[in-house]
């Protein structure tokens, strides 16, 4: 039986194309563990894109397998993980969007776009701090994050770090989950700062 990975936002916001092949290699500096191998660092990762990212993605193989508003990439990210990209109306209006979703999980594909569509559709605009974090990790570019190494404690090790600036001490580098509400707000562009917190979705 496959488990279902908890599907979960990355990135608030139309993604650029350059944005969405940086987030393509996110996890690109990840230790060589189970779940990167397996893809499971991936699998459930969600975000938006514009029409014309859709539409070249779209154009560069023939799909896997497309259903009404959706199409699987031909080529895998790794094991059983490959892209999913979606072309959803919310609100009276077509958005899309970039999944990885696991294709030996029956409906894994379709659980996805509903969650999209619910989470999209919410009527205030807010986010998680799990999103906030998710969304700095994602728009940080690669020299200024990277992963717990063998300093650290060994409960520690293998979490993703970012460096940050704190003041008379310059720069270090931290835990990305221990960053505190003023860092993330820092980190985050102004538009996003003062969005309220949001259930996970």
């Amino acid at each position: 039986m496959i488990t279902q990975t908890p599907f979960r936002k990355i990135f608030e916001g139309a993604a650029t194309r350059q944005q969405m092949f940086h987030m393509f290699d996110r996890h690109g500096q990840a230790p060589m563990s189970k779940a990167r191998l397996t893809g499971r660092l991936y699998d459930g990762e969600w975000f938006e894109i514009g029409r014309s990212e859709h539409d070249y993605m779209f154009e560069i193989l023939p799909p896997l397998w497309m259903r009404g508003d959706m199409f699987a990439m031909r080529e895998f990210m790794t094991g059983s993980i490959t892209s999913v990209f979606f072309a959803l109306s919310i609100d009276g209006r077509i958005r899309h969007f970039h999944g990885y979703c696991d294709m030996l999980a029956k409906g894994s594909a379709e659980r996805l776009r509903d969650v999209i569509v619910e989470r999209e559709s919410r009527p205030v605009r807010a986010m998680t701090r799990t999103e906030r974090l998710d969304h700095i990790w994602s728009t940080t570019y690669a020299d200024y994050r990277g992963y717990a190494g063998e300093r650290w404690p060994e409960c520690d090790q293998g979490a993703r770090t970012i460096t940050v600036y704190s003041g008379a001490k310059g720069t270090m580098l931290k835990l990305l989950d221990d960053l505190t509400e003023a860092e993330i707000s820092a980190k985050l562009p102004v538009h996003l700062r003062y969005l309220p917190a949001a259930i996970a979705a």
